[in-house]
């Protein structure tokens, strides 16, 4: 960031910091995360290292370089016919054509092997070469992700970009749960449906205004709220379909939301996720100038 441009920001940090609103150390943290974000983008195995994402046919589902196969893999990466991932239900399994060499869990696969998906929290990743294969799950379907170091959005990357750090944004709100949690269904950018568990609803004041936003929980156990939504900025600024921000569980009936810290959904740098989309009842109509700004194209 230019020093004309963080000049203002240091001081609306150290005036919020003098009346109590942020914490010491503010502007740093800040700093820390933004730079753990692009870090764990950048990583071998981020979400710009995604390229490509197969949805299964019941049956043999053959993948390799070769443009024939079902799954087609990136040039150059591994053998044309490779071998074939078997969809029989609820089961995935992965068979090599001889003379083939994979792992999973770094132990050769050297016969017909079963593949659990994401769902399962520990899904099996079959490593080839230079790629990464692994199952997902979403509506019944059941898909397979590959991850290359050598991805076209990897190795194009060229950084994220920030509104300045505003103190204004880190807001205290009143939380209100639901009676019993909810279920409610998301629309997401494969036009599919997921499912996620509301377990009730956070009130906040920003600009004279009272805003309301509705978090879902990841998984049961989730030690996170998860917000999904939109503002007057997303397509003008931010990105179209929506950021993403957590926040901490509540306590004594209030939760932190630091927006400095809202950023941009996977989607947003890869064609090959499966983002869920901001509900209705979480799209703001105020501009939420802070965090991060849009990536690119996707």
């Amino acid at each position: 960031m230019d020093g004309w441009r963080a000049a203002p920001a240091a001081l609306l940090v150290a005036a919020a910091q003098a009346l109590g609103a942020v914490p010491a150390g503010y502007e740093a943290e800040i700093g820390a995360f933004r730079a753990q974000r692009e870090q764990r983008l950048r990583a071998e195995g981020g979400w710009l290292s995604l390229a490509a994402l197969y949805w299964l046919k019941e049956g043999d589902n053959t993948f390799g370089t070769d443009p024939s196969s079902d799954l087609v893999l990136p040039a150059g990466s591994a053998p044309a016919r490779a071998g074939r991932l078997v969809l029989q239900g609820a089961q995935t399994s992965v068979k090599l054509e001889a003379g083939v060499a994979a792992t999973i869990a770094g132990r050769p696969v050297t016969a017909p092997a079963d593949m659990r998906a994401d769902t399962t929290g520990q899904p099996d990743v079959l490593q080839l070469g230079r790629l990464s294969l692994y199952v997902i799950e979403r509506n019944g379907r059941r898909g397979v992700r590959v991850k290359d170091p050598e991805s076209p959005s990897r190795v194009g990357f060229t950084g994220l970009q920030w509104f300045p750090v505003d103190p204004g944004w880190r807001v205290s709100a009143r939380y209100v749960s639901h009676p019993r949690p909810r279920t409610v269904e998301l629309a997401d950018v494969t036009g599919g449906i997921q499912k996620m568990t509301a377990p009730g609803y956070v009130l906040f004041r920003h600009g004279g205004q009272q805003l309301r936003l509705e978090p879902v929980l990841e998984e049961p156990d989730a030690k996170e709220l998860f917000f999904i939504f939109r503002d007057a900025t997303s397509g003008h600024g931010t990105y179209g379909g929506g950021r993403y921000l957590y926040a901490p569980l509540p306590e004594a009936g209030q939760v932190t939301l630091d927006f400095n810290k809202a950023t941009n959904p996977p989607c947003a740098f890869t064609n090959f996720a499966t983002c869920p989309l901001p509900p209705r009842q979480n799209r703001l109509a105020v501009p939420v100038q802070a965090g991060e700004k849009h990536a690119g194209p996707h």
